[in-house]
């Protein structure tokens, strides 16, 4: 085991060479080889045996990963490795590819400055790789290329060399038109990835072997040598001329900036505070010296060590015994303790610089996504920006009254752990919500509370998650308050789908509420069409719905404008058609009448009328349901191509494209979420296990229209709401 304590000293040494330090992530579709990538990369750097490496996934220390066989947490792992005669500490960051768990991705992403993108020589690009790249690139994160499982292609599909060398280049181009889409302006040409500058690596992680240009010409390996190496089924030689981990590590720190570089260009990408402050230059420098400005992007739960906070840090140094703030968070929190990680070990050290990834014990007000700081007044990081949203909800109960405490402060953990579940606890019913990304990622939750916590439990079916909209213009409708003293009059009408898509990207800044700077939104609203005056009035954006004030010198509107949008707020919570949240809604106050006494315009007065109005206007527009929908990826032979577009057909499903090549057929279709569950064992049985699919999520459609209104009286008998929603009539009254 010498060399793997060896590896830890050297680690140690190199923490506070900013130059020598290497933060990356590697990130691909599921079941492309990131796992096995990342375990020769750690076992070549001496920290486990070379034989068991891609067998024994290190970074898959979790039992339902292995049970399984895919990643679910992104892992860490700290290793050292030499290039040109000096020593590079690099910081790795595992992440998951399946589209349950992209929320890890996400914040996995903010905590590197390169990633390493794996794409499988047979598959090619998946949808999932294009979002992790996207991920990537907006978090301004430089990308290098490995080509896996290249042995496949030979041994499996039987390519000549040349068809093998189209099909790498059919791979690059690809990459490199998602980089040229996507990336940051000063860096769409630099940031392209090359066969002869060594940025693009092929190989077989599983064989242990990988190859680039700067390699070949440094060890006189030719592409031949490798085409008779695979055909002769001789992968043993070919892994010990040219170890994957030398040639990847190479490429990481040859073209991966170290994080003085990347902090220069991603700070203020990441953080909107002022650049010129000392906590914003600090950060931009990456100096120890500085304010502490910790990001976490993962909580671990360890049973021994309690709750890790894991994550980068961009500035200052943490020491044990320290006490910090987390933004938002009244009390400061103590750090108990600080480490670097090598796969499931934590290796404690007195304090960590700027520049590298910490494992932190003691921050027990943090969650995924909190920024830590010793300066109170500091900015936080800007929120991470999920792709897709929780769509699939399960109700959940403890088996036993005593576990009820206990549950309850489970879920609470759960949640903490992984900010893309979202827990409601409803105290009046006792039921628990717990709403995920999919099937899969309740499941695998359900397991741990069940398992890792000891909590048994009963989970209700999945139930979907609905949004309510409206398909025309409604009002001006009026709303009364209770005393009859206050008339409020509102209009309804469809959001544009442009602002829509921008609030959903955080290009227009909705921080569920309030409007912190009014003169950003506004123009923001403008280049995307709206009306000057009316984008002067906006006065909230909550979710993708916009509360509009219309008026001109009403009295005492201004003191009632809180409650108003208290109302809207709740409108917003629980629409009109079946208690779902609206989305793309845009509400206008076009007028009101308020008595003069303050006494007679309380919120007791003031909210039931404006959400009244809301509700009635709706009822006027046209109140339309929308359901989550998913894109779906099948991959299947041509004979039982049949058998798998039938199974799609019968659950609503439209399918959008077949691509076929060679003898395997790949379908893309939208299927809603409401008919997806039960999916993975149907298509098996279908297509007698021979179809591989994946999907990401698709946003939110309309239910079509013969189905709305059985869908609408379902959801609200179950919630116990009388079957049939109110008219407008109800609402006028």
């Amino acid at each position: 085991m010498g060399r793997k304590e060896d590896n830890i000293r050297k680690a140690m040494t190199l923490m506070n060479k900013h130059e020598q330090i290497r933060n990356i992530g590697i990130a691909a579709h599921i079941d492309h080889g990131k796992t096995t990538l990342s375990d020769n990369l750690i076992a070549g750097a001496g920290m486990m045996s070379e034989e068991l490496a891609g067998k024994q996934l290190v970074l898959d220390y979790d039992e339902q990963e292995q049970a399984r066989g895919i990643t679910i947490n992104a892992a860490n792992a700290s290793m050292v490795h030499e290039y040109e005669g000096k020593e590079y500490l690099i910081n790795l960051i595992d992440t998951p590819g399946h589209v349950d768990f992209g929320g890890d991705v996400t914040r996995a992403m903010r905590a590197v400055d390169g990633c390493i993108v794996v794409v499988c020589a047979v598959e090619g690009i998946m949808p999932q790789t294009e979002t992790v790249v996207r991920q990537a690139l907006k978090e301004k994160v430089k990308p290098v290329l490995f080509i896996n499982k290249v042995d496949r292609l030979i041994n499996e599909l039987k390519v000549t060399p040349e068809q093998m060398q189209e099909r790498f280049v059919k791979i690059i181009t690809n990459v490199n038109r998602l980089i040229s889409k996507m990336a940051p302006e000063e860096f769409k040409e630099e940031w392209k990835v090359k066969v002869e500058d060594g940025s693009v690596a092929f190989g077989s992680a599983y064989y242990n072997w990988a190859i680039s240009v700067p390699y070949m010409k440094k060890s006189g390996i030719t592409f031949k040598d490798i085409y008779d190496h695979c055909a002769n089924e001789d992968q043993k030689t070919l892994a010990k001329k040219a170890p994957i981990h030398q040639i990847i590590l190479d490429m990481v720190i040859k073209h991966m900036p170290s994080p003085v570089d990347a902090q220069r260009y991603r700070i203020p990408h990441i953080w909107k505070g002022d650049i010129e402050s000392p906590v914003g230059k600090s950060m931009v420098e990456c100096s120890p010296k500085g304010p502490v400005m910790f990001m976490v992007t993962k909580i671990i739960i360890d049973p021994h060590a309690g709750e890790v906070a894991v994550g980068r840090l961009f500035s200052g140094a943490i020491k044990k015994g320290q006490e910090l703030h987390i933004v938002g968070m009244p009390n400061k929190n103590r750090v108990q303790n600080v480490a670097l990680s090598v796969g499931a070990d934590r290796i404690t050290v007195d304090e960590i610089d700027a520049g590298n990834i910490a494992a932190v014990n003691g921050l027990k007000d943090a969650i995924a996504g909190s920024t830590v700081t010793s300066d109170p007044t500091a900015e936080a990081f800007e929120q991470m920006k999920h792709v897709s949203e929780p769509v699939v909800t399960v109700s959940i109960e403890a088996k036993h009254m005593k576990d009820l405490p206990k549950l309850i402060e489970v879920l609470r953990t759960v949640a903490k752990a992984d900010p893309s579940l979202q827990v409601e606890i409803n105290q009046e019913t006792g039921e628990h919500l717990l709403s995920g990304m999919g099937e899969l990622h309740l499941e695998v939750t359900q397991y741990r509370i069940k398992n890792e916590y000891g909590v048994d439990i009963t989970a209700s079916p999945p139930i979907v998650v609905y949004r309510e909209s409206v398909e025309g213009k409604g009002g001006p409708f009026e709303g009364k308050s209770p005393n009859k003293h206050n008339r409020f009059y509102l209009e309804v009408m469809p959001l544009d789908d442009k602002i829509v898509e921008a609030i959903r990207e955080g290009t227009i800044p909705s921080d569920g509420g309030k409007i912190k700077n009014p003169k950003e939104v506004q123009r923001a609203l403008m280049d995307l069409g709206m009306d000057k005056e009316e984008a002067k009035g906006v006065k909230m954006i909550y979710g993708p719905n916009i509360f509009v004030d219309a008026t001109k010198g009403i009295q005492y509107l201004h003191e009632t404008m809180e409650l108003c949008l208290a109302a809207f707020k709740e409108a917003v919570d629980l629409g009109p058609l079946a208690n779902e949240r609206l989305m793309a809604v845009k509400v206008r106050l076009v007028d009101a009448k308020l008595h003069e006494d303050s006494i007679h315009r309380g919120p007791a007065q003031v909210i039931p009328a404006v959400r009244s109005a809301i509700y009635g206007a709706m009822c006027e527009a046209g109140r339309i349901l929308m359901e989550p929908k998913q894109k779906l990826y099948v991959n299947v032979p041509q004979d039982v191509m049949g058998a798998a577009t039938r199974e799609i057909q019968q659950r609503r499903g439209i399918i959008e494209n077949m691509e076929q090549e060679g003898d395997l057929t790949t379908i893309i279709a939208k299927v809603p979420v409401a008919e997806m569950f039960g999916f993975a064992s149907a298509i098996r049985s279908a297509t007698g296990g021979r179809a591989l699919w994946s999907m990401e999520s698709a946003g939110f459609e309309r239910v079509p229209r013969e189905l709305q209104d059985e869908t609408v009286r379902k959801i609200r008998e179950r919630k116990g709401l009388k079957p049939e929603p109110y008219d407008a009539s109800y609402y006028a009254a």
